[in-house]
């Protein structure tokens, strides 16, 4: 085979499927992720406030959370507290707008493992959150974070790219496009589902910006080698290694 994954999907010690809580009043919001969670073979439960949220946690006992800071009923941080108390080892990440510092600092004292701001990449959500089920021991069946097509190569953990051996310098953005190719190789894309899940729910941009980030890949990726990013015309973007 041309292509492999190096991760096995993120599974509890036991076997069972993750299980992950999403809070936040946005249906979109929590519709989008319960969706992308869903395909990572993980069990989703959704609440829309802080006391459903609790009530939902008492009942579905979650491995992981991921926590809106603005909900209708109470904040983010008061939910925190209260998950902390039924549940110590609980992975909590945050999901907010609330970018300064101070906010930052006040989420993670109060407890929380990590901190995504909107608009966020979900690739970058999930990545999260397997990291931090990792670190808490808590799944089984991952051994490392990579990514392989052809002669091109993904640490995701490390956030390096390698082409033929030779490192590839990425923004942050051309590398959640990237990835996401990887993670779907031979498979066409549309530059709505890239949108989607590259730029995140929110995005009011053009498809433009996808072509856009395309050509500054091929440009890092392609140059002077066999082409992997392909074009299907009237459809979207398909990676595949090149023939050997």
């Amino acid at each position: 085979m041309n292509e492999q994954r190096a991760t096995s999907p993120a599974r509890r010690l036991d076997g069972d499927p993750v299980r992950v809580l999403v809070v936040d009043d946005e249906p979109d919001v929590t519709e989008v992720l319960a969706g992308v969670m869903t395909g990572e073979g993980w069990q989703v439960r959704t609440a829309a406030d802080g006391a459903s949220a609790l009530a939902a946690a008492r009942d579905f006992h979650p491995d992981a959370v991921v926590l809106d800071w603005m909900l209708p009923d109470m904040d983010g941080l008061r939910v925190l507290r209260a998950l902390r108390r039924a549940e110590p080892t609980l992975c909590v990440l945050f999901l907010t707008a609330r970018d300064a510092v101070e906010d930052r600092i006040a989420g993670i004292t109060a407890g929380g493992d990590d901190y995504v701001t909107k608009p966020y990449s979900l690739e970058e959500v999930l990545a999260r959150l397997r990291g931090l089920l990792r670190r808490a021991g808590m799944t089984a069946g991952a051994d490392t974070d990579g990514l392989t097509v052809g002669d091109l190569t993904m640490n995701e953990e490390a956030r390096e790219v390698r082409r033929g051996g030779t490192p590839v310098d990425l923004s942050r953005t051309e590398f959640e496009l990237l990835r996401f190719l990887m993670r779907n190789p031979r498979r066409v894309l549309s530059k709505e589902q890239i949108l989607d899940r590259v730029w995140a729910y929110d995005f009011g941009g053009r498809a433009h910006v996808v072509e856009l980030y395309i050509s500054y890949l091929r440009k890092k990726i392609d140059a002077g080698r066999t082409p992997m990013i392909h074009t299907v015309r009237g459809v979207g973007y398909v990676l595949k290694p090149g023939p050997r």
